[in-house]
Order: structure tokens, then C-alpha cells, then sequence
């Protein structure tokens, strides 16, 4: 049985993309823009391309843009798959074994940590309500705290 040839970054990315078309992140901007900051970040911090096509799919399954069904027959590495589930969050998961799941995951920390970067870039969470600002930032803090990141 012959392995079927994995999907390419560029195919990854628009594949990314047509999943989550329509959908905007908190301040109302197009969600392709996360997760491309995200992919960004990876590549930035020296990450992979198992993990750059995480990054691409980090929200996917979470957000019901993808199903993890279409994720275990995809055409991508075991790596990258794993990734994904790592830190796609659970209903009702607590952050602690959230954050455990992801330390435990080889190359997870870094996408999260990507992904963490631009959820609390100050120019992103400056146009949210102060509450919302305030609540975001404490949240993001709190789970760079429990991956052991810089806060």
C-alpha cells in the first residue's frame, strides 16, 4: 500500500482559509488573518512545516471548521495531526490539563505560543470593550504562566 503524497503548505493554507471563510475573530476582522500570524509566528520562531500547517489548522477542529474525522484521513504527517489535537480545547477542559496536553505534544508549544503572541498582540486587543481587553490579557497570561512561557 503506497502513501498518498501529503498536502502541501500552499494547499494547507487554502485549505485553512475556505474552512473558516466567513468567519471573523473577536474584533471583527477575517479569522484567515489569525491563523496566517499564527503560521507566521511558527516560521518566525524557527518552527517546522509540520508545524507551520499546524499552525494553519490550529482552530479547525475547535471551531467545527474541519471535523477530527476529515483530520485523521487528511493527508498530512502524524506530527502535524498531533499538534492540532493537542490544542484543540476540550468542552469544559480546565486550562491546567489543557496546558499539559499541549507540554506533552512534541512541537505544540511552540504553535500555542504563536497562536498566544497574537491573541495578546496590545494592537489587536485595543480595539475590543475594556472588559473583554482586560479578560482576554489575564486569560492569555494565565496560560503562558502554565506552558511555562514568559509573561
Amino acid at each position: 500500500m503506497t502513501e498518498k503524497p501529503r498536502l502541501t503548505l500552499a494547499e494547507i493554507e487554502a485549505l485553512a482559509r475556505a474552512a473558516h471563510a466567513g468567519q471573523t475573530d473577536k474584533a471583527a476582522r477575517p479569522y484567515a488573518e489569525h491563523l496566517q500570524a499564527v503560521a507566521e509566528g511558527v516560521r518566525a520562531r524557527g518552527g517546522d512545516a509540520e508545524q507551520i500547517a499546524a499552525a494553519w489548522l490550529h482552530d479547525a477542529v475547535e471551531d467545527d471548521a474541519l471535523t477530527e474525522e476529515w483530520l485523521g484521513r487528511a493527508a498530512l504527517s502524524r506530527r502535524t495531526k498531533d499538534i492540532v489535537l493537542a490544542l484543540t480545547k476540550r468542552p469544559g477542559e480546565e486550562p491546567e490539563a489543557y496546558a499539559r496536553r499541549i507540554l506533552a505534544v512534541p512541537g505544540a508549544l511552540l504553535v500555542k505560543e504563536a497562536d498566544l503572541a497574537h491573541n495578546a498582540d496590545p494592537a489587536r486587543l485595543a480595539v475590543l470593550e475594556a472588559p473583554v481587553r482586560t479578560r482576554l490579557a489575564e486569560k492569555y497570561t494565565r496560560m503562558r504562566a502554565l506552558l511555562g512561557l514568559p509573561v
